[in-house]
């Protein structure tokens, strides 16, 4: 689903007793609840509103495809959807300006991260290839088009410095722009943008902890770096 469903409680036990089954009747899915038959029957329309479950014949129902996937995704000690790390993109767009390598460094606006500079990054969407992603980002944040590949997975956990606290999980697909095209968008709402060589980015006051390591994977021979980093919340 392109969207996550906040769905009640109730609704996860349901969509879990149809987990380990093909279909199931309106009598043996609302046992488990041990609700009257309006409260059930207002849970059980819901779940099929949301495209999630669908009625069959003689009062049978059964997960639809969006349901399964969804579904799947229960942790069903808990009835409760596991968290996920983010899935996003790095844009290490390049080209070469008098003699020297330059990248598009951003200067984030927005929290969290308010006024680092990095890479330019942001989220897979539902149904994108890695590059079809990367193309995009790459248009809305720089206004630039290019000619994108993968260069490796950068896997990164988030602490908090003040008491450990993990605030992020996010895995990176580091995607090389090489022949870029187009005018620099140099400001957007969220940041802005400029060419910059990897020494004059490194002397900015604030930039991201994995800037360097980010940029390694650009030029050696593993395709998976895997950090802990740790901002303050002042930082964050």
């Amino acid at each position: 689903m392109s969207h996550e469903v906040n769905i009640h409680p109730t609704q996860s036990s349901i969509l879990r007793e149809l987990l380990f089954r093909p279909q199931a009747g309106y009598a043996a899915l609302q046992a488990p609840t041990k609700l009257s038959s309006d409260h059930f029957n207002f849970h059980i329309t819901r779940l099929v509103e949301l495209g999630l479950v669908e009625r069959l014949s003689r009062g049978q129902y059964r997960l639809t495809t969006h349901g399964i996937e969804y579904s799947n995704r229960l942790d069903t000690d808990n009835n409760t959807v596991e968290r996920q790390p983010k899935v996003a993109v790095i844009l290490a767009i390049q080209r070469y300006h008098h003699g020297a390598t330059e990248y598009v460094f951003q200067e984030r606006l927005k929290n969290p991260y308010f006024g680092f500079w990095g890479l330019p990054s942001g989220k897979i969407r539902w149904g994108e290839t890695i590059v079809q992603a990367a193309a995009r980002e790459a248009k809305e944040e720089t206004g630039l088009t290019a000619d994108f590949t993968i260069a490796g997975v950068y896997h990164e956990h988030t602490l908090q410095a003040e008491n450990d606290d993990l605030l992020e999980d996010k895995i990176f697909f580091v995607v090389i722009g090489s022949n870029p095209r187009g005018k620099l968008t140099e400001s957007f709402e969220g940041g802005r943008n400029q060419w910059l060589s990897y020494d004059e980015v490194s002397k900015k006051y604030k930039k991201y902890v994995s800037l360097k390591k980010e940029l390694d994977i650009l030029t050696d021979h593993c395709w998976l770096h895997e950090n802990t980093v740790v901002y303050s919340k002042q930082e964050f």
